[in-house]
């Protein structure tokens, strides 16, 4: 084949710009990368190793600090294969507290990206899961959430496939400019990897920043134990799940009541949740 060929058979190149955030450990509550973003970045990533034209603008606004840093850097230490180009982050600094969909918005109209790729919600803060459709409302464009996979990119029209309950997918097709957001339903993220994470750079940009007036009026505190649930269902695919969810449950030694005064059934219905641990 003709290097003419193969250059009119390579696909051509997307500029896509990828949100991310700083994540929350479960269990020790450090800082880190959170899940979601990396499951966008990861798509991505892999968009980028279909069409070697592409460019990846990774952001971030935010504050800057030791914690912080490492942890976007652990964003940039996933591009380790030939070619990658995640050789810097966009940190769009701004104070703690503040609003970051205004710093967004103007960056995002002055660079104009083709596909913007977010997570569905923050690991910290917030967390209210309402930043893509802010964007998407600020700058017109078309937003597609709980994405799987990305299938083409053709003639300005993006192909995907959208996660639903229960296991099932739907097809879409978006026409670019366009935002979506990403959950557990996409691949998981590769590994960071130590060397390309500490070599990249943090490119600092000039923003305007706006306090979030709503934050301000919250109160956080530490979450607390959610009562214990009386049946609760863990299956890894939308088969097992419907296994367990038809499947008749076993009797382990019920009381059935019949002919009982009121006072009688409302004393056993406070016994059983007090042995299911629901009251305290």
């Amino acid at each position: 084949m003709r290097p003419e060929q193969q250059q009119k058979q390579q696909k051509p190149g997307i500029d896509i710009a990828v949100l991310v955030s700083i994540g929350r450990h479960p269990t020790t509550g450090r800082a880190r990368r959170a899940e979601q973003d990396a499951r966008g970045l990861e798509l991505a990533l892999a968009m980028e190793a279909e069409r070697p034209g592409s460019r990846i603008d990774v952001l971030h606004a935010g504050s800057q600090d030791v914690d912080s840093e490492a942890a976007l850097r652990s964003y940039l230490g996933m591009a380790t294969g030939v070619g990658m180009g995640l050789e810097s982050m966009t940190l769009l600094e701004q104070p703690e507290g503040s609003d970051a969909i205004l710093p967004l918005v103007e960056h995002l109209a002055a660079t104009s990206p083709q596909l913007v790729i977010t997570g569905a919600r923050a690991e910290r803060g917030e967390g209210s899961g309402l930043l893509p459709y802010a964007l998407a409302e600020y700058l017109g464009w078309p937003l597609v959430n709980s994405l799987a996979s990305i299938e083409t990119v053709e003639n300005g029209v993006i192909t995907l496939l959208q996660a639903l309950p229960r296991g099932q997918r739907r097809r879409l097709k978006v026409r670019l400019p366009a935002i979506i957001s990403v959950d557990e339903a996409a691949p998981a993220a590769r590994q960071s990897a130590f060397g390309p994470a500490r070599r990249a750079t943090l490119s600092v940009a000039p923003t305007t920043s706006e306090a979030d007036s709503e934050l301000a009026q919250w109160h956080l505190s530490p979450a607390r134990k959610r009562p214990k649930r009386l049946k609760i269902i863990k299956a890894a695919s939308a088969r097992d799940r419907f296994k367990a969810a038809a499947s008749k449950a076993e009797g382990k030694g019920g009381q059935v009541l019949t002919d009982v005064t009121p006072e009688q059934g409302a004393e056993a219905i406070y016994k059983l949740l007090k042995e299911e641990d629901v009251l305290r």
